[in-house]
């Protein structure tokens, strides 16, 4: 049996990427800002959408964690892997993950979120 439910994993992966894809739109949204765009307002407008999505994905992870006594730390890292640790019921797991595969997995998310706000326009 393992030690933290299989139905948690997803949860607690969320807190490993919703904040990086939320690092990665407000970088974006200052760079549309600010950058030479004749029509600024398509972007943002884009960039704010996917960002409120997100927003609202990550605040009903944060009460599933909080539901359940899970969280999830930052543990170790260098230019292959970084390492999270998973708490729960008095139980730590750690997981490595290769950075390729958390640039990649961001990527992806990216384009669903976008696809989810152009769904809305």
């Amino acid at each position: 049996m393992p030690l933290i439910p299989d139905e948690a994993i997803p949860y607690l992966e969320n807190m490993i990427y919703l904040p990086m894809v939320l690092t990665i739109l407000e970088k974006d949204r200052t760079i549309f800002e600010s950058g030479p765009f004749k029509l600024k307002r398509p972007y943002i407008t884009m960039v704010e959408g996917a960002t409120k999505q997100v927003q609202k994905e990550l605040k009903e992870t944060r009460v599933y964690l909080k539901k359940h006594s899970m969280q999830v730390l930052r543990g170790e890292g260098d230019d292959m892997f970084t390492e999270y640790v998973f708490f729960h019921g008095g139980y730590e797991e750690h997981r490595r993950y290769l950075n390729v595969r958390l640039r990649n997995r961001v990527e992806d998310l990216l384009s669903i979120y976008f696809a989810i706000v152009e769904k809305v326009f």
